[in-house]
């Protein structure tokens, strides 16, 4: 079967979000551009990552060309998109590998993020070279979302990114694991509670 590929170049709008209540969120890639919207699932870590990575590119770019690459240093806050994911929110496919670069030619951020696949392997180089078969299998490999951002765009989306992360359930003050409003057992506590 064809790959397909969900193309945005550039897209109107490309923001990470989510669905559901804080410690049970569904997190999404929502890329559109008109009337044609795509949204693929990932991860909590994955779109940290990808938003930690893409800052990291930028801030490359910037230090490369001594600043003349049109690339902000910090997101702007007039270009923030704070609005929710466009609804209905219907999942293309699960996010399993994802894929950044930077065209310089066109001075565009270039995000590739592809649908997780099983892959059935004996040993870590069978996998290792099957994964490296899907990736360069351009027509016959699993769907992908590529989307072709500007630097401004790109610096947008990793801000809203790790907003959208950092925005979950606060973290204990003791063990750093997230609270739940149902209530949390510290494992730094083992179970003892002190008297007031």
């Amino acid at each position: 079967m064809p790959r397909q590929v969900f193309l945005y170049d550039p897209p109107d709008r490309f923001v990470a979000g989510t669905v559901g209540l804080p410690g049970r969120r569904t997190f999404f890639l929502q890329a559109s551009s008109g009337p044609r919207v795509t949204s693929v699932s990932l991860e909590k870590t994955q779109v940290a990552a990808l938003a930690e990575r893409m800052d990291e590119l930028l801030d490359e770019v910037v230090r490369r060309t001594g600043g003349n690459a049109p690339v902000p240093a910090l997101a702007s806050t007039e270009a923030a998109d704070t609005a929710p994911l466009d609804v209905p929110v219907e999942e293309e496919f699960r996010v399993g590998t994802m894929a950044l670069a930077w065209d310089g030619e066109e001075q565009r951020m270039i995000v590739e993020a592809q649908a997780l696949v099983e892959v059935d392997a004996e040993s870590e180089k069978d996998l290792a070279e099957a994964e490296e078969r899907l990736l360069q299998d351009e027509e016959n490999g699993p769907p992908m979302l590529r989307v072709r951002l500007s630097g401004a765009q790109a610096r947008a989306f990793a801000k809203r990114a790790l907003d959208v992360v950092n925005a979950g359930r606060p973290p204990c003050p003791l063990c750093s694991l997230p609270l739940d409003p149902e209530g949390h057992v510290c494992p730094r506590q083992n179970g003892y509670r002190r008297q007031a």
